[in-house]
């Protein structure tokens, strides 16, 4: 009578679901790394069919002759930051929209949305829909 056991265990190792699992971390990564933005400013250019932001609670304004308003109040370019400060205190998660004119030099602008990332406000570019 033969009583050995008909199921043997395999003593080898199958490498399929390790390879697997490689490949299921490596697309991972490299999904996540294309979402990370290298720039700490993000600029949504002039030209654009998208809308401006509906829910509007702080506009900032810089005309042709550089004169900077908020909310169609004039302010100095020295009170600007502190202003924007007072504005924002207890709202949550306050949008600043940022109109500026062609004409306006790109280091005007840079300083005013360096002003909002050093606050962490959240500040849009107003753009024409044309």
């Amino acid at each position: 009578m033969d009583l050995r056991g008909r199921n043997k265990v395999s003593a080898e190792f199958s490498m399929a679901s390790m390879t697997d699992i490689v490949f299921l971390l490596l697309i991972f990564f490299m999904l996540t790394s294309t979402l990370v933005t290298t720039s700490a400013l993000d600029l949504i250019l002039p030209k654009s069919k998208a809308e401006t932001v509906k829910k509007q609670d702080i506009s900032v304004a810089i005309k042709k002759d550089l004169k900077i308003t908020v909310n169609d109040r004039p302010v100095t370019e020295d009170a600007l930051e502190s202003e924007l400060v007072s504005l924002i205190a207890g709202k949550e998660a306050p949008v600043i929209i940022l109109f500026a004119d062609e004409s306006v030099p790109t280091g005007k602008v840079v300083k005013v949305m360096d002003i909002a990332y050093r606050n962490r406000m959240k500040m849009v570019l107003a753009t024409d829909p044309k």
